[in-house]
């Protein structure tokens, strides 16, 4: 027994994976006593191993609707993604609300293991089974694991139960109220939260290599102190701009902390990045590209290998067809029609008009301004927004579409050609190449007799030509607007765009589910960068250096192909900061800490998507592009945001006893 932990482990190790689940398969821990594990230092490994699955990365298999680590099928829900949350993209069947339910974590059964790991550590050192060296590693590493999953805790609730020990002893001498414990305040479980990342960071290496190449080192606990002291200095500063009321408010228990508190926080956040900026070896992947075509092939390749200077910390994955509780299937969900091997749910992640909008051109003069995508010959990019696109026959929808002076372009790829190279990375956008084939998204034309059709495939002829509305006759010969809103079958994009970000362009791919296995990149430097310019410019006491974070600014934009330079402001900070983490899983969690969520999406805000149309009124067909409400926005009535979501709601509050928090 001893001997098949310790050889699945070390096969698990030289694989790379971060974590591994397969022996437990084979051998369940709870068929073996702790003390038989604590007898091998491969025992004590497959205990720590185990403590690496219970991370609450918000990865590839993260589903909001349903938690961590979901890998068993669930319909068009297992192609959730964070980011469809918020208004980076969407589903393509439109059925994902803004997420206020089924985000709940509430891991105490983890951090339980994890403290009677802390203590088996101590118990396996003092019988020489493993090293004072690897004891002191392994705490470091259950530090970061804790300080992990309280930050998911205290993200969602506010403040919690913070129980750093193995409560058994309690237990013995008091029965079950002694171990009862009540929530701490906010405040001070952020306190919490940060201290166990200093922890960590005190025993971790500098480094990881061969077998250990996945486990955490020091600068990964830095890398997480600096996103965590953001996220509370954020909360901190902004919280009573959604303020709420009730029992959890008046004990602070969630908000009730001061600008100082903020400040605090926001200094923990600038001392922890500094210092990983300026020691740990850490550097940007590639970053003085020559051109912008190599800019953007250097930003997608970041993406496709985990093992570059930049990333801090990512998650590895075996093949999942052959591997039990292993790989994933993000891109078998969002490979697009035309290059889909055989994936039966593909297509689903669909960026919305607004992040492509955000990039900028190549004007480069200094502002560091958004470049929208030029529809318009007047200019006006803000003055409409089609709404019921759908409606062929309404005379009004009809009025509106033929009133637009629109820009008339050649070929569908011609208004992105000269986008950030950060966009052209990040998003398959129409008539772009993917693995040598052009991507036609066409989502109607208009004909000579100023009627349009839209949604539907349908042709029509001139000049002795058939033209199609979608693009193409086929249903593999298009990428976009085919079935839309029609949930299972809906695997054409529905809102202009395709994602690109993580995609394995180029590579052999399976269409089998949980066969993916690209890494995901959890912590780089670009992070940390953008982390520290923003503690800079919102910390009111002075803090931190100015001119280094520009410098970081900066240093992002020239990495991009950009060759001026902007200056350090809030707005271009967080700019940035959107163009260069989207799809990433940040989007969500910096509208939540800012308290922007509720004023990004209120009155049934309805996101909006671009419609490639083919335009034959002229002599020549020409393509034009409608900015239009997304359809599954608009059939669904809009997507609000409540204040009280801000907080989830505590669980089992009728048998652990926790004050609720407001409004649940």
């Amino acid at each position: 027994m001893k001997k098949n932990i310790l050889s699945i482990f070390s096969l698990c190790a030289l694989m790379g994976l971060s974590g591994c689940n397969a022996f437990l398969e084979l051998e369940p821990l709870d068929k073996v006593s702790p003390d038989q594990l604590l007898e091998t230092e491969g025992g004590v490994k497959a205990l720590l191993a185990n403590i690496y699955t219970m991370i609450p990365m918000e990865d590839f298999n993260y589903r909001p609707n349903a938690g961590f680590n979901q890998r068993g099928y669930d319909g068009v829900n297992e192609t959730t993604n964070l980011a469809f949350l918020t208004d980076e993209a969407t589903r393509s069947d439109g059925g994902v609300d803004i997420g206020y339910e089924g985000f709940n974590y509430w891991p105490y059964g983890d951090i339980r293991q994890v403290n009677i790991f802390m203590q088996n550590v101590e118990k396996a050192k003092e019988a020489g089974t493993i090293s004072v060296a690897d004891a002191d590693r392994m705490t470091g590493e259950a530090h970061f694991a804790r300080a992990y999953m309280y930050y998911g805790l205290v993200k969602r609730y506010g403040g919690v139960p913070l129980i750093d020990k193995v409560q058994d002893d309690d237990y013995a001498d008091g029965g079950p109220g002694a171990v009862a414990v009540p929530r701490s305040t906010e405040l001070d479980t952020w306190k919490f939260v940060l201290n166990e990342c200093t922890l960590a960071a005190a025993t971790l290496p500098d480094a990881t290599s061969g077998s250990d190449l996945y486990r955490v080192t020091k600068w990964a606990a830095y890398a997480l102190k600096s996103r965590v002291a953001l996220h509370a200095a954020s909360v901190a500063k902004y919280w009573n701009l959604a303020p709420l009321a009730g029992e959890a408010v008046t004990q602070k228990l969630v908000g009730g902390m001061t600008s100082a508190d903020a400040d605090a926080f926001y200094k923990e956040c600038i001392e922890a990045s500094k210092s990983l900026i300026e020691n740990s070896g850490k550097s940007l992947y590639k970053p003085a590209p020559a051109t912008v075509k190599e800019a953007a092939s250097n930003f997608q390749a970041l993406f496709l290998n985990d093992q570059n200077e930049e990333v801090i910390f990512s998650k590895a994955y075996l093949n999942g067809t052959t591997n039990t509780n292993q790989g994933h299937s993000y891109a078998q969900f969002n490979i697009l029609p035309q290059v889909n091997p055989g994936a039966l749910k593909y297509g689903r992640f669909n960026p919305m008009l607004e992040i492509v909008d955000l990039f900028e051109d190549y004007t480069d003069d200094g502002m560091g301004k958004s470049a929208k995508i030029v529809t318009r010959t007047d200019g006006n990019e803000d003055a409409y927004n089609i709404a019921n696109f759908h409606s062929m026959n309404n005379a009004s929808v009809v009025n509106n579409l033929m009133s637009v002076p629109f820009v008339k372009y050649n070929d569908l790829y011609e208004p992105f050609a000269n986008k950030d190279a950060r966009l052209l990375a990040s998003v398959v956008v129409p008539g772009s190449s993917y693995a040598g084939t052009e991507i036609i998204i066409q989502g109607g034309f208009i004909k000579d007799n100023n009627s349009y059709v839209a949604y539907s495939n349908e042709s029509t002829q001139k000049n002795g030509t058939t033209y199609y509305a979608l693009g193409a006759e086929g249903e593999t010969m298009f990428s976009g607007f085919n079935n839309v809103n029609s949930g299972e079958d809906a695997n054409w994009t529905a809102t202009g765009f395709g994602v690109r970000k993580y995609m394995p362009e180029g590579e052999s791919m399976s269409p089998d589910r949980l066969s993916s296995t690209t890494s995901y990149i959890d912590m780089r430097l670009a992070e940390v960068y953008l982390n520290y310019a923003e503690a800079v410019v919102e910390n009111g006491s002075g803090f931190g250096d100015k001119e280094l974070a520009e410098n970081c600014l900066n240093a992002l934009r020239r990495r991009a192909g950009h060759t001026d330079r902007i200056s350090l402001t809030l707005e271009s900070v967080l700019k940035e900061r959107r163009v260069e983490m989207a799809f990433e899983g940040k989007r969500f969690w910096d509208m939540n800490r800012r308290r922007e969520f509720h004023t990004e999406f209120s009155n049934n805000r309805i996101r909006k998507a671009l419609v490639p149309m083919l335009d034959l009124r002229g002599a020549e067909p020409k393509y034009v592009f409608a900015r239009v409400n997304y359809f599954g926005d608009e059939t669904r009535g809009g997507r609000t945001f409540q204040n009280i979501n801000y907080y989830r709601g505590i669980p089992n509050i009728a048998t652990n006893g926790l004050v609720q928090n407001p409004g649940h």
